[in-house]
């Protein structure tokens, strides 16, 4: 058994190269921590390779949780025998930043004696753009073999799997281990000398989106954007989802009132009146409501806004001891406190990681507001 490590920073598009290359179906979004757990899948025509998803993280050297857990995890994982080859996936679009991260799991891949295979994902973006890099250069310079791919329109996939049949089919002698003294702080100057000499000048994606973020971040005018797009979020939960709701509803009543009289006796009839299909009402009814809430926060996810939302309400939740990423799961526990807690398990700081726990079940849900308003007209008068 072989088993292959994929290791990138977050929102490079690793998850989705991996559902690429094992055809499974990892959660894709466009925020940071989207992986927290290591997700292990055979590679597509090669049963025998085992290719382990490990958490995303921007450096080795860790300052959040999320972090810790990559880190610690990567270099256990160097350790053990079966790994014969590290994936570092980097963002094509964003070389200096990645090539930071890339030059530390190179020199940890070194120490525990692992060949590293550098993807270079997003290269479709750059085509779309006319701008190339030189990866054969690169390539040299690093001592690791460069590919070009795309997670998203699956190009170098199979120049991926070929390489990986080759490597089995020609095993050589394991890279002997080396000891590598070199600093963080050379490193990071490395990655900014190799970016300017390989790679296309500055941030292609930073460029093109500074003029938005410049809007969404501006202290009047992006807070402006968020309350108007949190009103058509709620909007399209509470307003537009209802005549779905009513549908729902509607039809349950109509095929109760056709079942029920088929029912052999009272007993049996007030069964299925009374708990199939008031049972089942009471959950089937805000399955419409859940499902645009989901794909709202999808669209939001996928066009980055999301990040971008928690960055603003950074300042202000900090006042109730908590962080900007408790607002991605504060909004999911609109629809439903238990996937919401479970989302708020990426944030890194233990304490507001609790407090956040404790906020979510608070936040009002359409399951909740008929009890409010039971309890409202019961003590108040």
């Amino acid at each position: 058994m072989s088993k292959i490590i994929l290791i990138g920073s977050p929102n490079s598009g690793k998850s989705l190269l991996f559902n690429r290359l094992t055809g499974l179906h990892q959660r894709v979004a466009n925020f940071p921590g989207i992986t927290v757990d290591v997700a292990t899948g055979k590679l597509s025509g090669l049963p025998e390779v085992d290719l382990i998803d490990f958490p995303g993280t921007y450096s080795l050297q860790p300052i959040s949780g999320e972090e810790q857990i990559a880190a610690e995890h990567f270099r256990k994982a160097l350790d053990d025998p079966e790994i014969t080859q590290v994936f570092c996936l980097i963002d094509a679009t964003r070389l200096e930043k990645s090539l930071y991260f890339t030059l530390q799991v190179i020199r940890e891949g070194e120490r525990h004696g692992k060949q590293v295979l550098v993807l270079a994902n997003m290269i479709d973006v750059l085509a779309k753009h006319k701008i190339t890099v030189d990866l054969e250069g690169l390539s040299a310079e690093i001592g690791s073999p460069v590919l070009p791919v795309s997670a998203r329109t699956a190009h170098g996939m199979e120049a991926v799997l070929e390489l990986v049949r080759h490597n089995l089919t020609h095993k050589k002698e394991g890279v002997n281990p080396k000891v590598v003294e070199v600093t963080d702080a050379e490193l990071r100057e490395k990655a900014h000398q190799l970016a300017n000499k390989y790679g296309p000048k500055g941030d292609l994606l930073v460029l093109s989106q500074a003029r938005l973020d410049r809007f969404f971040l501006h202290s009047v005018f992006g807070g402006i954007a968020f309350f108007g797009i949190m009103y058509l979020l709620f909007q399209s939960i509470f307003t537009w989802a209802a005549p779905a709701m009513d549908g729902v509803e509607s039809l349950l009543g109509v095929v109760a009132n056709a079942v029920v009289p088929l029912m052999p006796n009272q007993f049996a009839r007030d069964f299925t009146a009374d708990a199939v299909f008031s049972g089942l009402g009471a959950f089937l009814v805000f399955v419409p409501q859940i499902f645009v809430l989901t794909f709202v926060i999808g669209l939001l996810e996928d066009s980055g806004y999301m990040s971008r939302a928690a960055l603003i309400c950074h300042k202000p939740l900090r006042l109730f001891g908590l962080t900007g990423k408790s607002f991605i799961p504060m909004l999911s526990g609109v629809a439903c406190a238990i996937p919401a807690i479970y989302a708020a398990r990426s944030i890194d700081s233990p304490k507001k990681r609790l407090l956040t726990y404790m906020a979510i079940p608070l936040m009002p849900c359409s399951a909740r507001l008929p009890v409010y308003t039971l309890l409202i007209a019961a003590f108040i008068p």
